[in-house]
Formats: C-alpha cells, structure tokens, sequence
C-alpha cells in the first residue's frame, strides 16, 4: 500500500508532501518535499489506497447560507444576532465532532485564516477530479480530510509548541519518529521535519491516511452525512498508531 500526505498551504511554498510504501510490519518514507505545485500533488498520488490531505474540504453549511443571504439583504436580525450564532455559523459539523471526541477546536475556516489554504483546496480537489480522481469530501474515496495535531493527540504523542519554536519542533520530529519505530527515514528527511513543521504535519498526514484506508477512522456518524458531503469530514484514528503496521 501507498499513502499520500499533504500539509495543504496557501501557497505551494508552505505545502509539503510525504509519500509513505508500506509491507508486512513496516514502512518507508519514499518522498519527502516542501515547496510542492498542485500538479506534483496530483502526480505523485496517482496509485495510491488513501490520500490524507490536511486542509477543510468545504465552508459551515450555516455560514454559507448566511453570506449568500446578507447578499440578498434577506437576514432578519431577530434571528441572526448574538455570540451563539456566530459560533454555531463559523464551524462545520466535523468541527463539533472533533472537539467532542478529543476536546479541541480545529481552527474555523470561516473565520480564521485557514480560509486562504481552503480555497488553495477547492483548487486541489478540481484538479484532481481532472485527473478522474473521484473527489467525495466525507472521505468515501481516494482522498480524505486529516487533522495531523488531533491524529497525534490521540495517539499520545507530546508535540507541544511545535509551529512555534524550533527547538520543539526538533524534539516532536524526534518523538515521531520514536514513536513510529517500524518506519524507516533517512536522516535528510528526520532533518527536513525537525525544521520544517510543514513536513512533519505532512508525515502524520500520511498515517492517517494509513489508519482510514485500513478502517481505523471513525465513520462519518448517518446524521451528518449530508452535511459532510458539502463541508468535508475529518478523519480521526480510532486505534492506535502501532495498530497502522498490525499487531
């Protein structure tokens, strides 16, 4: 099996990808890049079982529907007004899950930055679908949503600070690979990912694709399908990170 992991930037400067073959009881990291072009992305995850693309498929339902309302200067106020809703309208219903299941907020695409990288996506995912890739934003495909700090939260593994300070970074790199004893790395590549966290989000992103081809995900929960289906779904590993490589 291949699996493909992309820590999805604004710009293809900030986006990394990291390939991972895996057989038996073990793992190798074949490629490991930063810098990368939309083409490259869709050229290098042709073959792969599961592409793990870090970066929201899709807005909150809510919050599209009240943009497109505004325009149409439709909104009464009455019932679009408070802190609550502006709460409810600027996350989907995997961000409501995710905190749920592990009690972090993912950042919301509404509202944060992250919006930038999210129409990098919408790019990303067109171009695949170009490339007769079937494109499903809850994840019943080839390419699915990851979230690489709530995967390493669940896994138990201690990257604190991380995006902040490099010399956090160069211990979580560390801790991963540590932690993922069954994956072989080159020491260019430990050095790419203790100084770049894009890759080493990349890395992650490419076990959670492991862990949703092997079913080790949680399912999309039927109530929220249909949401998913328009604002994208993220997958969390439900088994342990050993468990990627089997027993």
């Amino acid at each position: 099996m291949k699996t493909i992991g992309v820590d999805l930037a604004a710009q293809p400067a900030g986006t990394a990808l990291a390939a991972i073959e895996w057989e038996g009881r073990g793992a190798r990291l074949v490629q490991l890049e930063v810098g990368v072009e939309d083409a490259r992305i869709v050229e290098l995850s042709a073959g792969a079982t599961s592409v793990g693309i870090d970066c929201p498929f899709g807005w909150p339902i809510e919050f599209v529907e009240f943009v497109a309302a505004h325009r149409r200067r439709e909104v009464a106020p009455r019932e679009f007004a408070g802190k609550e809703w502006r709460q409810q309208i600027r996350f989907r219903h995997t961000d409501r899950d995710v905190h749920e299941r592990i009690g972090k907020w993912p950042l919301s695409v509404a509202t944060d930055l992250l919006s930038m990288a999210a129409m990098h996506g919408a790019e990303l995912l067109e171009a695949f679908e170009r490339s007769g890739t079937v494109v499903d934003r809850a994840g019943e495909s080839t390419l699915v949503e990851v979230y690489p700090a709530a995967s390493l939260k669940i896994w138990g593994i201690d990257v604190s600070g991380y995006k902040r300070d490099p010399a956090s970074l160069e211990r979580a790199a560390a801790r991963v690979v540590g932690a993922a004893s069954w994956l072989t790395v080159s020491d260019a590549q430990l050095e790419l990912m203790s100084r770049s966290n894009d890759a080493l989000d990349a890395v992650v992103a490419c076990f959670t694709a492991r862990a949703h081809a092997l079913g080790q995900t949680w399912p999309v929960p039927e109530r929220f399908r249909a949401a998913a289906e328009s604002e994208g779904w993220i997958a969390l590993p439900n088994a342990g990170l050993a468990d990627l490589v089997g027993p």
